[in-house]
């Protein structure tokens, strides 16, 4: 969890998707992150983290819904939801939090 530590603490925000291969809203999210990333550049990370790989990591932030989605900067959980997110919400997210 060190690893976590060192992401959440970025200068530029940083979205996590908490997902499973076996969760078809999961899985529908991975084209919509894909389009995110490749909008936010370099302004802002995104990193999908399996929960089945990380149970320890899923429990300590209490995931439940799949997926959820959590937006970290500089250490700071800045928003935090579950279930399917639309692309132009979540570029707008996080180019709120880039300055």
């Amino acid at each position: 969890m060190s690893k976590f530590g060192d992401l959440i603490s970025a200068n530029v925000p940083v979205l996590f998707n908490f997902f499973t291969e076996w969760n078809e809203e999961s899985v529908s999210m991975h084209p919509v992150l894909r389009d995110v990333a490749a909008a936010v550049g370099d302004n802002a990370r995104i990193i999908k983290i399996n929960v089945d790989k990380n149970p320890e990591l899923s429990e300590a932030l209490r995931i439940k819904g799949l997926p959820t989605l959590i937006i970290y900067k500089q250490g700071e959980m800045k928003w935090r939801q579950s279930g399917v997110q639309d692309g132009d919400s979540l570029i707008n997210l996080l180019n709120k939090y880039t300055s």
